[in-house]
């Protein structure tokens, strides 16, 4: 061997030596060149400790599907011991092979799941069947080999033998799920514990992350119709990329929901700028943001009259983005006179805000869902084919155009600079 390629070998095999030796110093493993944070385990089950380290550092796990955690599922203090959860979501990308997140960020006892299954395939945790995931943590699986159709329904399977609550829910889904027990099954429109599907695609570009409020995440569209507008934007998007929607209803920019003001209870989770770190930078394969957020701050009580702070928030979620590498497409605030909390007033800051998102100073680029939807003889109502009957959100017609009015160019791309 000539001396040269010796002194190559040589440096090569000092610095793996080096790598394994820090691999093993900090708890980790290298794998094929790509480093995971591995879940401890006790006993029978392998118990979450840390979420897993952002899945779009491997460069080839991309998500399908997201179901942000919302709240503790009212009336199940104590979980459902010895029934199965049959989750059925819808798929964005597909892939050969899957990996499921489980959350029990809402819980105050530790959760045991000792079957999980994707598609009738079993689901491991770090080799075992069983997982313990502790109270306010979460835990990805280990990847199982089963096809994942694009645009296709998958189900998620979950059985939890002991009592363990609250539980960690996202209701109003818009998605026939099940509730399962040796006496019946049970329909349902929550998905309990499961927040991602991520699949192993190694032809996907990346992920779109939709953060949002229940314009988001459907409200008013047809059940199991998967007409979303991030359904939409999905299929003008053939399937290439993972799209995850973030959207919660009745969630806000600035304030954490739920909320009780005036003996009125508002229920839509932790704020946008609260949760933007677990919802939007730790998904798998995430390259864009698309943000769709403020109409709530706009009119939800306490409401914020000032567009500034509205405007201040977006801009603080695109530079969070930015330091990720993410590029950020934002979206207009739609029209809602109306509704009960229209006024002038509050209408006059939408407006506003409105008009420096269109500015430029906002966003990377900005989607204008409000020209998509409103009335072009009344611009501060929405357009009567669209309404789904509130004058607030939109039906199914409502949501493919706003799916139709994100310039597809825009998703794609590369961040600027954060110098507004």
């Amino acid at each position: 061997m000539p001396r040269r390629q010796g002194y190559a070998l040589l440096i090569a095999l000092v610095a793996g030596t080096a790598a394994l030796a820090a691999a093993v110093a900090f708890g980790t493993t290298l794998i094929a060149g790509k480093r995971e944070t591995p879940l401890a385990g006790t006993g029978a089950h392998a118990a979450a400790r840390n979420p897993a380290a952002p899945a779009n550092s491997t460069g080839t796990w991309v998500v399908t599907w997201t179901g942000a955690p919302v709240s503790a599922e009212p009336n199940a203090a104590q979980g459902y011991p010895g029934r199965t959860v049959r989750n059925i979501v819808h798929t964005s990308v597909g892939g050969d092979a899957a990996r499921i997140t489980l959350s029990n960020l809402f819980g105050s006892t530790p959760l045991v799941v000792d079957q999980a299954a994707v598609n009738t395939r079993p689901v491991t945790f770090q080799g075992l069947a069983a997982v313990t995931i502790a109270a306010g943590r979460q835990v990805v699986s280990d990847p199982v080999v089963v096809p994942v159709a694009p645009d296709a329904d998958l189900e998620v399977t979950l059985r939890t033998p002991y009592a363990a609550g609250p539980v960690t829910q996202h209701p109003n889904t818009h998605q026939t799920s099940y509730l399962a027990d040796a006496h019946g099954t049970w329909s349902t429109t929550r998905w309990r514990y499961l927040t991602a599907v991520d699949v192993r695609n190694e032809g996907a570009p990346g992920a779109i992350v939709a953060i949002g409020d229940s314009l988001t995440a459907g409200s008013g569209s047809t059940t199991d119709a998967n007409s979303r507008w991030t359904d939409v934007l999905a299929d003008r998007l053939r399937h290439r990329y993972g799209v995850a929607n973030q959207g919660i209803a009745g969630n806000r920019l600035l304030r954490d929901s739920p909320l009780t003001v005036g003996g009125v209870r508002h229920v839509g989770g932790q704020s946008a700028a609260g949760r933007f770190d677990r919802d939007v930078l730790s998904v798998a394969g995430a390259r864009t943001v698309i943000i769709a957020l403020g109409i709530n701050d706009v009119q939800q009580v306490p409401q914020e009259t000032d567009a500034r702070r509205v405007t201040a928030g977006l801009r603080a979620l695109t530079e969070r983005a930015h330091a990720r590498g993410l590029r950020v497409v934002g979206a207009t605030l739609t029209p809602f006179q109306g509704y009960p909390t229209w006024t002038p007033e509050r209408n006059a800051v939408r407006l506003a805000v409105n008009e420096e998102i269109r500015s430029g100073r906002v966003f990377d680029a900005f989607a204008d869902f409000d020209r998509a939807v409103r009335d072009p003889y009344a611009p501060n109502r929405v357009l009567p084919e669209y309404d789904s009957g509130d004058r607030l959100h939109f039906n199914d017609a409502g949501y493919r155009a706003l799916g139709q009015a994100i310039d597809l160019d825009t998703v794609d791309g590369t961040p600027k600079s954060d110098a507004f």
